[in-house]
């Protein structure tokens, strides 16, 4: 089960790094602002279908994004 926070965090890590705001985000992936948002915030975790959009625009996979539980070297 994905750690909303983390989430949270790493999705505004990767947009920052990319240089893009939340409505070129939005636009990009056709999905709504306030649900950038609220993945943003933790509020929400987007639905599987999304979570493969998201990676695909950040060069990464899901796994990484959504299920790691932490940032180790233990791999």
């Amino acid at each position: 089960m994905p750690d909303n926070e983390l989430v949270a965090e790493r999705l505004k890590k990767l947009r920052k790094n990319k240089n893009v705001s939340v409505d070129e985000m939005s636009q990009a992936l056709n999905i709504s602002r306030s649900a950038i948002c609220m993945y943003e915030s933790g509020n929400r975790i987007p639905r599987d279908e999304v979570k493969i959009k998201i990676a695909q625009y950040f060069n990464t996979t899901v796994d990484e994004i959504f299920f790691r539980n932490s940032v180790t070297n233990s791999d």
